[in-house]
């Protein structure tokens, strides 16, 4: 229900408080069971300041509360314009906008509050959404914090988690529309486990931060299932999940394998836009006379254009994926590695 317009309405919390005191305790109850705490709190403080209600403001909040149930319901049975015809019918037109916008505005709210999802079990929450859409999924892991999407993508089952990935590493492109309605849809099935956080959807790097947090046994296979239906969208979350400057957390030995078939030319074209962390790490595993010849090799090449030194770098980080998956270097350790001696 809305504030208060200046024009002698009743303000929301009055009417939520009288609403909740006339509809009796049983039904008071259920709707307490799906507050917010904040909002608990406020409403019974209201309930318990409340005083006298009139028998006008009594047939006043119950007349608006009819009303608003009867578009919500209009509203799930034939959507916005179904709505519209039917309230019109009952309320003229100006009564069925008004209805309209209060309600879609409340239900945009709602599900768009989504700041305590993240404290839900994970177990619990891929199991309320296993049988979900993955664009659905989707959706809801993007709503996660990293870890705890992580958590939940390891638990979903394989199919599931591959198309789920797939839909949020593209979901940037959604219109606001469709995620709006989405939302509404998630709102209907999250409402039990209490009001959430939003944040952004999803998209290729939401992915691969994701991806990084998870087993590299898993993270795989979820990426070569989703290479085989879309190769370009594969490789962008492996560009994003292992950048140039990561090299900076690879052993010195992989380096060293690296280094040993990389061009020169690309490598020195790669180093200018380089950290100079990262070019003591990568000098490290080069012996004192290749690291002179390579800083001269720097020095000859004078200012280059930036798309030049990120296109070198991206072949550097091509080589060393390609060395990764024949076994030759380590990039990412496997999660809890035993050692075997």
């Amino acid at each position: 229900m809305s504030p208060a317009n200046g024009n002698g309405a009743l303000p929301g919390l009055r009417k939520a408080a009288i609403l909740v005191v006339l509809l009796g305790e049983e039904a008071a109850a259920q709707i307490y069971k799906h507050l917010p705490e904040e909002e608990l709190q406020l409403l019974t403080q209201e309930i318990t300041e409340l005083g006298y209600v009139s028998p006008e403001e009594a047939s006043q909040v119950l007349q608006e509360f009819y009303r608003l149930a009867l578009t919500q319901e209009y509203l799930a049975r034939g959507g916005p314009d179904y709505a519209r015809r039917l309230l019109v019918k009952a309320f003229g037109e100006g009564g069925a906008s008004a209805l309209l916008e209060q309600v879609l505005r409340a239900q945009e709210a709602r599900t768009h509050k989504l700041d305590r999802l993240d404290q839900v079990d994970p177990n619990r929450l891929a199991k309320l959404i296993e049988r979900e859409h993955p664009q659905t999924i989707a959706l809801i892991l993007g709503h996660l914090g990293t870890a705890m999407a992580a958590a939940v993508l390891r638990l979903l089952p394989e199919p599931t988690r591959v198309a789920a990935v797939r839909r949020l590493a593209q979901m940037q492109q959604f219109s606001p529309e469709v995620v709006r309605r989405i939302a509404q849809v998630l709102h209907g099935k999250l409402e039990s486990l209490g009001e959430q956080r939003r944040r952004s959807y999803g998209g290729v790097e939401a992915v691969a931060e994701m991806l990084n947090r998870i087993d590299p046994a898993t993270s795989r296979a979820i990426l070569d299932a989703i290479e085989h239906e879309n190769a370009e969208l594969a490789l962008a979350i492996r560009n994003s999940m292992f950048t140039f400057e990561d090299l900076l957390g690879v052993p010195e030995a992989s380096i060293r394998e690296l280094l040993a078939q990389v061009d020169k030319k690309t490598l020195a074209l790669a180093l200018k836009g380089a950290s100079e962390q990262l070019r003591a790490h990568l000098f490290k595993a080069m012996s004192s006379r290749a690291v002179e010849m390579l800083r001269e090799d720097m020095e000859a090449l004078g200012p280059v254009r930036a798309r030049e030194v990120t296109r070198a770098q991206q072949e550097i980080v091509n080589l060393a994926r390609t060395l990764e998956a024949q076994g030759k270097i380590i990039l990412k350790a496997e999660a809890e590695e035993s050692l075997v001696v």
